[in-house]
């Protein structure tokens, strides 16, 4: 499945991306949070506390950021695992451009889920993840500085079926952000829940 938004956030483009690089915020932001860690300079650990539909669980997940051109763009990839409930990974392209004294954010998602998260069916998935994406940026634009609201009113979810399998892949680097992942949080949100 495909997930993308574009996103008018009033603060200034340094201002957001410096935001979507600090755990504090994020943390704050990502609905259903409990812990957001920075390892790294690129790599950020989460433990979110989600409910899609019948399955509820508590997804572990880790993001790494890469092709990062500070404070234009970059690219997000990581995985969350919920247990027996599943797991999700995929990647997210984040861009900020400049409109006046606030910020465009444009996010393209590619995900995928497996275990029981796929078998709840793909439109109870991504209205959760529309959902979730809302509450996330209407909470980052709030403490980032401003009340702008989306673009347009709900992310954009392309009619293409997520891949699915039985397990986790292993191997992969470790989750919005988280999402902002950006995702880190942009990539947290819309990823652990899709």
């Amino acid at each position: 499945m495909k997930l993308s938004d574009e996103i008018r956030i009033g603060a200034p483009r340094e201002k957001v991306f410096a935001a979507l690089n600090d755990p504090e915020i994020l943390k704050q932001a990502i609905p259903g949070c409990q812990a957001l860690e920075q390892v790294s300079d690129t790599e950020m650990t989460a433990t979110v506390q989600a409910k899609v539909g019948p399955v509820k669980a508590k997804f572990q997940g880790a993001v790494t950021l890469s092709d990062i051109n500070a404070p234009e763009s970059y690219v997000i990839s990581g995985e969350g695992k919920g247990g027996a409930a599943g797991f999700a990974k995929g990647r997210a392209t984040v861009s900020l451009s400049e409109d006046g004294d606030a910020t465009l954010l444009a996010y393209d998602v590619d995900a995928e889920v497996g275990g029981k998260l796929a078998q709840v069916g793909g439109r109870l998935i991504e209205g959760a993840s529309k959902k979730l994406a809302g509450e996330f940026f209407e909470a980052f634009s709030s403490l980032v500085g401003g009340d702008d609201k989306a673009v347009d009113d709900a992310p954009k979810v392309a009619e293409t079926p997520a891949p699915t399998a039985a397990a986790p892949p292993a191997g992969d680097p470790p989750l919005l952000w988280g999402e902002i992942a950006v995702i880190g949080a942009i990539f947290f949100v819309p990823l652990l829940l899709r």
